[in-house]
């Protein structure tokens, strides 16, 4: 929330010095006591109502006071998730805290490593920025009750964030419902930041942990053909060193990093936005991926737990084009599926279990039965998917999210996704093919599924009404509202982090033989612009 308008209410004032007081960081203080004579709003802004902790955990503009993130508020948060590990029998486990390079992230990680050291637990606290899939898995091998990774992912660079991951049964999941409401209750306990207790945690060199990863998804790859050329970007993040390694340990030794990119910078200097799937992001990448010749173009996202891939196609601007999520989401639950070995099935008696969400396309549905898998469509959100059933291989969803080695890291994880992707492409490859005949191929078996999303920004009282109203015409399913047709959906849910509504529209047309599928496809397109506008009437 930006400034408020209007005179400081004396109220606000006060409480701007009762916290000012009690902020344990110099700077903070001294952000706030700058702003007590100020009539701009900042003063109110920064007083706000506190962001919010849920299974997603925090994410707001770095600022002080309590409705931004900063140490003092870092500290009240990371109270409540220690009163909460106590209360579940938690006391002296450890806890892996880690951090991504965004401005701020090293002091955050600090101060939550500190806390929880001061409240008895014994803290990993990684000693250098790291993807999140890397503090994923350091839960798991480590045997940790919790893990903490300091990072906002693709937010824009003013933000940073903090995201709680569960150990034990877990196995280093998510956060779910209802834990965060209990932690959420016991943040709003806990005292004023300057009287929690703390312990300062020198930093664990993570080079071992980093290196058991890039081991494990190493042996992500079912072909053994090689010959591929990959153009990566991590977008200013700190994806790219593991996700490299990870590729060169699984053989593909042809990988181009786009130099204007490769480095972590907090700034994101070269994007309006570092998120894969916003408009303009990776068209550096698919400039570079067109000059070194690349037959795959992969890009994570800042913390790199989501991936977009692009590949060549001569009727695109440039001659390449990405993926969308939902098609690389097809692809790689199909290429798990066809490449199972007898071990990996028995170890699911039931057969092996793929998820997606209501919002991601339904063809994965078609593609497990045609494989003798189960499949499982649950609400939005990776909390969901990693926890559809026992024999869960692989879940992913439309925003570029891709869980494909559960054993390893279970939630998305991109640099996986890229191994396991360029697995697919240059075993596609070496038989002549490619990743767009594939996606041909599934839709001729499946039908042609054919996805896009309309999203309107809204004020938050016009959305709840708007909701409402949804709900009351076509029922709520998980929180989200589903207009059906014949063979098309519209799924609308709010956004969870943003003043938007969304709604994800997929229509499904049915392809005779190879020859019909351009003919179906300009079927499926007049079909996708009719609903379109028709959830957009519906929204607006």
């Amino acid at each position: 929330m930006g400034a408020i308008e209007g005179p400081v209410p004396p109220a606000v004032r006060e409480a701007a010095r009762r916290w000012i007081a009690d902020d344990p960081d110099p700077d903070s203080r001294a952000e706030l006591t700058a702003l007590l004579t100020s009539e701009s709003g900042e003063l109110a802004a920064r007083m706000g109502e506190p962001a919010r902790f849920g299974t997603a955990g925090i994410r707001a503009p770095l600022r002080a006071g309590p409705a931004g993130m900063n140490v003092a508020v870092v500290r009240r948060v990371t109270a409540g998730l220690a009163d909460w590990l106590l209360e579940q029998g938690n006391g002296g486990a450890t806890v892996v805290v880690g951090r991504d390079a965004r401005h701020g992230s090293g002091r955050l990680a600090a101060a939550t490593a500190s806390v929880l050291a001061g409240a008895g637990f014994q803290v990993v606290a990684l000693a250098e920025p790291l993807p999140t899939p890397v503090l994923c898995y350091a839960v798991r091998a480590l045997g940790a009750a919790a893990g903490v990774q300091i990072t906002a992912s693709h937010n824009p660079p003013s933000d940073n964030g903090y995201k709680v991951y569960l150990g034990g049964a877990d196995a280093g999941a998510p956060l779910v419902e209802p834990a965060d409401a209990h932690i959420e209750a016991a943040i709003a306990d806990a005292p004023p930041a300057e009287h929690i207790r703390t312990v300062d945690v020198a930093g664990t060199d993570p080079a071992g942990l980093v290196a058991d990863y890039v081991r494990r998804v190493a042996r992500l790859p079912r072909g053994g053909a090689r010959g591929l050329r990959i153009a990566l970007t991590p977008l200013h993040g700190v994806g790219g060193a593991v996700a490299v390694a990870a590729l060169h340990a699984a053989g593909f030794q042809d990988v181009h990093l786009v130099p204007s990119q490769a480095e972590p910078d907090p700034d994101f200097p070269t994007v309006a936005f570092p998120n894969p799937e916003e408009p303009g992001a990776t068209d550096e990448l698919l400039r570079f991926a067109a000059s070194v010749r690349a037959d795959l173009a992969v890009a994570l996202d800042p913390d790199a737990d989501r991936c977009a891939l692009g590949v060549p196609d001569p009727e695109a601007p440039g001659g390449w084009r990405l993926l969308s999520g939902n098609e690389t989401g097809v692809l790689l639950g199909d290429h798990v599926l066809a490449t199972m070995d007898d071990t990996a099935r028995a170890a699911a008696p039931d057969g092996p279990l793929v998820a997606s969400t209501l919002a991601s396309s339904s063809q994965l549905r078609g593609v497990a039965a045609a494989r003798g898998a189960r499949f499982a469509e649950t609400a939005t959100g990776f909390k969901w998917i990693v926890r559809a059933g026992p024999g869960f291989v692989y879940g992913y969803e439309e925003a570029l999210g891709y869980c494909v080695d559960p054993d390893t890291v279970r939630d998305k994880d991109g640099i996986a996704a890229a191994v396991l992707a360029a697995d697919l492409a240059a075993t596609r490859r070496a038989a002549g093919s490619s990743l767009p005949a594939a996606l041909d191929e599934l839709a001729v078996a499946h039908g042609l599924h054919l996805t896009d999303a309309v999203t309107v920004r809204m004020d938050p009282a016009r959305r709840a009404e708007t909701v409402r109203r949804l709900a009351e015409r076509l029922g709520d399913e998980g929180g989200a509202t589903v207009l059906r047709r014949e063979r098309a959906r519209a799924v609308i849910r709010p956004s969870g982090t943003e003043p938007k509504l969304k709604a994800y529209l997929e229509v499904v047309e049915p392809v005779a033989d190879p020859g019909s599928l351009d003919g179906a496809r300009a079927r499926a397109t007049r079909r996708l612009a009719a609903l379109r506008a028709e959830v957009t009437a519906l929204i607006t």
